[in-house]
């Protein structure tokens, strides 16, 4: 008879904990996001305040983005060549069965531009841009050099974040037109090689279909990614604590928080321009 009782008042106690929790976590997210976003906004106001006063830290810029460069060419280049192949593989044995076999070109050229190359531009800066860009950062906030920066009269966002922010949108559009390239020229081989398509099919479809205005709105879909990849890393880094615990916990955050940001603004871009833009032949 006793039990009765204790059960009823735990139920009330469990959801309100539940309850609690869920807020704390909501408000939590709202709270990292309102930060990313005030860095974002002010680097880019130092940023643009910077390059009309001719104060731009350039070399810093560079330094960057050949770093970004040298950690995702080369896994951008192996992720290209199967994305490429199994489009094609895939695309092609179903419009074999339709004998369609000269629209592969369509719909691998379609496929690599506008989804393929920005997601794996923005996964490929999200994973080893992001990582790295948050542990340098996390490494020299526990290390106090912020705190330091901050005391010498030294802006942080200034000498810190806004060259990467630069260096990865100098490097997004260049890391998705490589991949387009790469995974266009690895569907081409299979479709020549083990569909049968023949190369000048293959062409007219591809140019019938992809127009420069694809071309435009994946670039422009890398560099948000990039942006967005940056931000977030550069916030987890800066708001590291807790010792080398703290760094990889930052890092860890800014890879999966990329990933997952990446994934659901593509979502919404994607469908913004299906809705306003419809498809058209070149």
């Amino acid at each position: 008879m006793s039990s009765m009782p204790e059960s009823g008042t735990d139920e009330p106690t469990v959801r309100a904990v539940l309850r609690r929790n869920f807020a704390d976590t909501v408000l939590a997210g709202l709270a990292t996001f309102g930060r990313a976003l005030r860095i974002g906004s002010q680097s880019v106001r130092i940023g643009a305040s910077d390059a009309i006063r001719l104060r731009f830290e350039m070399h810093e810029t560079l330094e960057q983005a050949w770093f970004l460069i040298k950690v995702t060419a080369v896994p951008s280049i192996l992720m290209a060549i199967p994305f490429g192949v199994i489009l094609s593989t895939q695309v092609g044995n179903i419009v074999s069965q339709l004998g369609a076999n000269s629209m592969i070109g369509a719909a691998g050229g379609l496929g690599v531009i506008k989804q393929g190359a920005p997601m794996a531009a923005g996964i490929l800066l999200g994973g080893a841009g992001a990582a790295a860009i948050a542990a340098d950062l996390g490494a020299r906030t526990v290390r106090e050099e912020v705190d330091a920066m901050r005391v010498m009269g030294v802006d942080p966002i200034q000498r810190l974040v806004v060259p990467r922010i630069a260096a990865m949108m100098l490097v997004a559009p260049l890391l998705n037109l490589l991949i387009i390239v790469v995974g266009i020229a690895a569907g081409y081989g299979v479709a020549v090689a083990a569909l049968d398509v023949t190369p000048g099919s293959y062409w007219d479809s591809f140019g019938a279909f992809t127009t420069s205005f694809d071309v435009w709105v994946s670039l422009v879909k890398s560099l948000l990614f990039g942006f967005l990849v940056v931000v977030i890393a550069c916030q987890r880094g800066l708001e590291a604590k807790g010792g080398p615990r703290g760094v990889a916990d930052g890092v860890n955050a800014a890879v999966v928080m990329s990933v997952a940001a990446i994934t659901v603004l593509n979502t919404v871009v994607t469908q913004v321009i299906t809705m306003f833009v419809p498809m058209k032949t070149a």
